[in-house]
């Protein structure tokens, strides 16, 4: 089982396929997303990789969460998350996760926060049909009606569905399939819509529900820290 990734969401737009076919895609970035920690079967009891994406200002990083990101030698993160893997998909704390990990025609399952909408009616937020346009129905046309009983039990049940805060909670959203993948701009392109506002941040993983392709990069697409050195010894005078 492989990690997943986090990736901030830009927003929709649409690519074209060769037959003119248009196809509605969510624009999701994977802003240098690296390992922070590992855990472990024998100290932490199971095994999972913490990945960070993004960059924070020191200031506003807590003192606990800044000895954490100088123990990783990593830049204070953004956002964290932890992924569950196998034990032998375990990854080198400081390893940088690509775009490429996932590839272009697979399905993945993306986690993210709904959009807050607030207090809502019975009918926004269950798809309640409201109640009739006449016979004697007054004022209270997009009402939920009735909500318990008489005399026995006389009460509401917990869980009735009734008017209340919607959205801003979180939601996954399965099988979707990636168009494509692009490791150097960072850039990752889902078919469809996934849960979350522009610029808010989710959750990649590949589909539970799908068979993943046999080619994809195990452990995980990593960028090559060596040859990015080797280039920055070369580029200086």
């Amino acid at each position: 089982m492989r990690t997943g990734l986090i990736a901030r969401k830009l927003g929709m737009s649409r690519v074209f396929t060769e037959d003119g076919i248009h196809i509605p895609v969510t624009v999701l970035q994977v802003d240098n997303c690296q390992v922070v920690a590992v855990r472990t079967q024998d100290k932490d009891g199971y095994t999972a990789v913490q990945l960070g994406v993004g960059s924070a200002k020191t200031k506003n990083v807590s003192k606990p969460q800044r000895g954490h990101f100088a123990k990783a030698k990593v830049e204070p993160k953004a956002r964290l998350a932890e992924f569950r893997v196998s034990e032998d998909a375990l990854l080198e704390v400081g390893a940088e996760i690509t775009a490429a990990h996932f590839l272009p025609g697979q399905f993945v399952d993306v986690v993210g926060t709904s959009i807050g909408k607030g207090f809502a009616g019975a009918m926004k937020r269950h798809n309640f049909g409201g109640l009739r346009a006449t016979h004697g129905v007054s004022i209270s046309h997009r009402s939920h009606g009735s909500t318990g009983q008489r005399q026995s039990p006389g009460k509401t049940f917990k869980n009735k569905k009734m008017a209340g805060h919607l959205g801003a909670e979180r939601v996954t959203t399965q099988s979707l399939e990636v168009i494509a993948a692009d490791a150097e701009r960072g850039v990752l392109m889902i078919k469809g819509s996934v849960p979350g506002s522009p610029s808010g941040y989710v959750l990649i993983k590949d589909a539970v529900k799908r068979k993943s392709p046999a080619d994809l990069p195990f452990p995980a697409a990593l960028r090559e820290r060596a040859a990015a050195a080797d280039g920055a010894q070369e580029e200086a005078p």
